[in-house]
């Protein structure tokens, strides 16, 4: 691969992500086009657990950085001596697992002699919006809802967002998994009920959504709402009513995230909506906003393409000012 073209097209960004559970790697053009994009998932690995164990996840990511950067390479038909700029999800995240990637991107990233993006997850999945072969343009509100975040932003420039509001208790992605466990179902959960709802009455069951000042969501009450019903039912009539109870939780979820999408284009001027995340495969939502601009299924989850795409709107440090560069767990 050869260097920059007149117009900067031709730079080529390899990213790392590996917040959580998937270890992933891609190969982004600076305009956007995507020449490579592997994930591997450890879904499987934590599926006993019912969940991510952190320690677990980073131990796996140390066996997978180097297999996935190399796949990487090897589907985008290049080599490290092609790779003009790095870049890696610096949080939040799991600390543990954040730090495999940013070792492994600093590693490369200095070899080379190379700059540094990092990159926050939470505009990665924004970024996601802007590759091509259809880049959305902002402004325009934007829902960011996954296992461990639940945000709904005003996006007027790239690479800048502006929080409205957030979850006060529960992600949605996370209610999803929480539910998935009351219903005996596997992980990760928001797949699992979305498929097991599609089988049942969304209207069966009427769970109660909180409403919270703002713009705010909340989500621990409705789980809450789930366990009592469930204890109430039985085993027995648990088991018969089990896709009712998947779709009528899953409406309840879906209902809440889509009135704070409205209640957000009313507030801010905003008619333009996206959503983005893990939960933005779901099915329901994406029936329910059939106006909206959704993330590509492929992206919606933990990806390196996004962090690749984020990496083209954020400041670059000098190589090696970024040796000292450390991983950060949470938002502020």
């Amino acid at each position: 691969m050869a260097g920059a073209d007149a117009d900067g097209e031709g730079v080529l960004i390899l990213a790392i992500e590996t917040s959580c559970d998937e270890t992933a790697a891609a190969l982004v053009t600076d305009a956007g086009s995507v020449l490579s994009s592997v994930v591997s998932s450890q879904a499987g690995l934590h599926a006993r657990y019912g969940g991510v164990v952190p320690e677990i996840a980073s131990r796996r990511h140390l066996e997978l950085v180097l297999p996935v950067v190399r796949e990487a390479l090897e589907r985008a038909d290049t080599s490290l001596g092609g790779v003009e700029r790095v870049a890696v999800t610096q949080g939040p995240g799991l600390v543990g697992a954040l730090l495999v990637g940013l070792s492994t991107a600093k590693a490369i990233a200095w070899a080379g002699g190379r700059p540094l993006v990092p990159v926050d997850h939470l505009e990665g999945h924004i970024a996601a919006l802007y590759l091509e072969p259809d880049p959305l343009d902002p402004p325009f509100l934007c829902l960011l809802a996954s296992g461990g975040h639940t945000l709904l932003l005003a996006v007027r420039e790239r690479g800048a967002s502006e929080r409205l509001g957030t979850t006060l208790d529960d992600a949605a992605g996370e209610a999803f998994d929480k539910g998935a466990r009351v219903l005996g179902l596997g992980y990760p959960g928001g797949a699992e009920i979305d498929r097991l709802a599609g089988d049942g009455d969304a209207e069966a069951f009427a769970f109660p959504v909180a409403r919270v000042p703002g713009l705010d969501f909340s989500f621990s009450g409705l789980k809450t709402a789930l366990l009592y019903t469930v204890r109430d039912l039985g085993e027995r009539e648990t088991e018969r009513r089990r896709a009712d109870l998947a779709a009528s939780y899953q409406h309840a979820i879906v209902r809440a995230l889509v009135a704070r999408i409205r209640e957000g284009v009313e507030r801010t001027g905003l008619d333009r909506v996206a959503v983005v995340g893990g939960v933005a495969a779901n099915s329901a939502l994406r029936e329910a906003l059939p106006e909206a601009r959704f993330a590509p299924f492929d992206l919606c989850t933990d990806n390196a393409a996004m962090i690749a795409s984020a990496a083209r709107f954020g400041g670059a440090i000098p190589f090696p000012n970024y040796l000292g560069l450390d991983a950060y767990a949470s938002i502020s």
